[in-house]
């Protein structure tokens, strides 16, 4: 049942804009590590791009200026968070928590990507 405040509008997606020092190495280390792929980009030189892969979608902007969170910034379910893990690691992606398995039903750990955006990956276990 709709709540009061939503008139019954019913929501689509919602994805996370990632601020970026550099769209084109964010978007090598996405598309290698993960598989996205790159399905719109604006502008030249490009400041804006939307990866997807699966049922995940992941917006970039370019910011030069860009200074990283210190919490973090998105997350994103996986069907193998080891996998993931490793695959950061080979990446050389900086690991901000390690692997575990938490009390609330997840595997998950917390990577960071090269411009310091905090991404906290889970796995249903």
């Amino acid at each position: 049942m709709p709540s009061e405040t939503t008139n019954g509008v019913k929501l689509g997606r919602i994805a996370p804009m990632l601020p970026v020092s550099n769209i084109d190495e964010s978007f090598r280390i996405y598309r290698e590590v993960f598989g996205f792929e790159k399905v719109f980009e604006n502008g030249d030189p490009v400041g804006f791009m939307i990866l997807q892969k699966d049922d995940a979608e992941l917006h970039l902007t370019l910011q030069k200026t860009h200074k990283a969170a210190t919490f973090n910034v998105a997350h994103m379910l996986v069907s193998d968070a080891a996998e993931t893990y490793r695959m950061c690691q080979a990446h050389g992606l900086r690991i901000i928590k390690s692997l575990q398995d938490k009390d609330y039903g997840l595997r998950a750990f917390v990577f960071t990507d090269p411009d310091g955006n905090r991404i906290d990956v889970g796995e249903i276990i």
